[in-house]
Formats: structure tokens, C-alpha cells, sequence
């Protein structure tokens, strides 16, 4: 299915003529990590899983099939992941774990012209790992009480466990609809669903499965 979709995206990109359009595009993503026992757990570390906020940019080609549908390939970088709160307890202390997973996403998409200004869309989407970072962050009334350099370990043991037990790529479908607002510029809100267990080698069945919102802007140069 990858090299299905690569295959797709590397002749789309190459399609030039009449019919083809070219774009880029920005905005807001907010993701959340979808654990099978309800929490994040991952190197012994748990807490109750909370949406991140990040962002994303790309480029965009889109190929005209009729003046109502249309085909369309991107290649956006990504920052998405998760978040994990643990409350630890006797000490009023909150940790937040912030898990960033950055990622190259290639979303391949059929397009449905409702009218020539709305387009309405759906299709997979294949992303690939570029590097995954933790950052911690300390809340509550004795949050000075922690120490800033067992932080900054529990940082890069996190690091390490992200990028030694999840999976580099994952798979999933999306579908949205875009607006445009005036000559080539248009508002984009679309919703991905993560198919694949993101979890390299799972031990009692347990999935991790990522969802995100994106929300932007973006140009079509004709």
C-alpha cells in the first residue's frame, strides 16, 4: 500500500499539463494518541492521554479529471503527536509529558467539486518518521520541588523509548473540504484517522493509534 501511494503521488507531481494545478498550504493540527487500555503507557510510563496542539506545511498538486472531480496529491511535514498527564500522588505535582512526532505525511485524495468554489474529499495517507522529541513540563503548588535535570533525563529516556518502540511509518484515511475564497486562496479544514498500531512489537495485543484535525490556509497558483 505504501509504494501504491508513493507510485500515485510520484505521477501526479509529474502529470503536468492543461488540467494541473499547483499550491501550498499551512496551518494549525491538533492530534491525540488513541491507546487500546485507555492511557499511555510505553517503557513503564502511564498518564491519561490529552490532544497537543502543532502545526503543518506543504505543497500540494491537484489534476482535473472533469470540472467536477478531481484528484490531488501532497506532501506536507507535520508536527503531531500527543500528550500524557500523570498526577503523582501525595505530592501535588502534574506532570505533562509532551510527545512531538514529526513526520513527512503524503496524503493522496479524491476530490468532488459541490460547486466550483467548495470541494469536498477523502482518501489515505501514508506518514514517515523524521525524528520524535519529549518535553516535560511540572504544574501544582510544590511544582519547584522537582529537580530540572531528573527532568531533562526522564526527557531523553522518553526520547529513547519513542524512537526504539513505535513504528517509523503509519497508515490511515482522512477526509475534509476546502473553500475558496478568492483567486487561489482557499481555507482548508480536514479530520485523518491512523489505521496502523503504532506499537513496534506490542506484548498482550495493546494498539496506539494516532488521530488529527487540520485547519488552514492555502493558494492555488493558476
Amino acid at each position: 500500500m505504501k509504494k501504491i501511494l508513493l507510485a500515485s503521488a510520484i505521477a501526479l507531481f509529474a502529470g503536468l499539463n492543461a488540467q494541473t494545478t499547483f499550491g501550498v498550504k499551512a496551518g494549525y493540527a491538533l492530534s491525540k494518541l488513541n491507546s487500546s487500555e485507555g492511557d499511555f503507557e510505553l517503557g513503564g510510563i502511564e498518564g491519561s492521554l490529552k490532544s497537543k496542539s502543532g502545526f503543518y506545511i506543504g505543497a500540494l498538486v491537484e489534476h482535473k479529471i472533469t470540472p467536477k472531480f478531481a484528484v490531488q496529491g501532497e506532501v506536507e511535514y507535520a508536527n503531531l503527536g500527543g500528550k500524557a498527564e500523570v498526577g503523582i500522588p501525595g505530592t501535588g505535582i502534574t506532570l505533562t509529558e509532551k510527545m512531538n512526532f514529526n513526520r513527512i505525511v503524503i496524503p493522496i485524495s479524491a476530490r468532488y467539486y459541490a460547486t466550483p468554489e467548495l470541494g469536498l474529499y477523502a482518501g489515505p495517507y501514508v506518514s514517515f518518521k523524521t525524528n520524535n522529541k519529549a518535553k516535560f513540563e511540572v504544574s501544582g503548588p510544590n511544582a519547584g520541588m522537582v529537580n530540572p535535570a531528573g527532568l531533562k533525563e526522564g526527557e531523553r529516556y522518553l526520547e529513547r523509548e519513542l524512537n526504539d518502540g513505535l513504528k517509523s511509518t503509519d497508515f490511515g484515511l482522512f477526509l475534509g473540504a476546502d473553500y475558496n475564497v478568492y483567486k487561489g486562496l482557499f481555507v482548508d479544514a480536514r479530520y485523518s484517522f491512523g489505521l496502523t498500531n503504532m506499537i513496534k512489537n506490542p506484548i498482550d495485543g495493546e494498539t496506539l493509534r494516532m488521530n488529527f484535525l487540520q485547519i488552514g490556509v492555502g493558494y492555488k497558483f493558476k
